[in-house]
């Protein structure tokens, strides 16, 4: 919780001076938000770590294969990766780019995803017959 209240300061703090910043010139303006971005992300690194280790101790304790989980910490990080992606473009007011980012990253995941999906299209064919 302390880590969250530490990143939001931060970023609202940096969008302030965004605002400031960006009538004299835009272009310090989003390298200050990318600033506060980087800032927090590697804030984060060592909650990160701890969730892939519980996420590690899950797929040890469900007996299900790793190839299982691999899918869904792709799916998961393409996700963010687009989340900010398209947020840092539509900020740069380039909203046509975020777009281009959003449908690159849905077409990643699916490709991410797919060896899931062929397990489970596997298990229903298997269930058939």
């Amino acid at each position: 919780m302390e880590l969250s209240i530490q990143a939001a300061a931060l970023c609202v703090v940096a969008a302030l001076l965004a605002l400031v910043v960006r009538r004299g010139s835009p272009e310090a303006a989003l390298l200050l938000t990318l600033g506060a971005a980087a800032a927090v992300l590697l804030s984060l690194a060592g909650s990160l770590e701890r969730l892939m280790d519980f996420l590690g101790e899950l797929v040890e304790e469900s007996g299900l294969s790793r190839e299982l989980f691999t899918p869904l910490y792709k799916t998961v990080g393409i996700a963010l990766v687009v989340k900010i992606g398209g947020s840092l473009c539509r900020d740069a007011g380039e909203s046509a780019l975020a777009s281009v980012v959003e449908t690159a990253g849905a077409v990643c995941a699916l490709i991410a995803a797919l060896p899931l999906l062929r397990a489970v299209l596997s298990l229903l064919m298997e269930l058939m017959r």
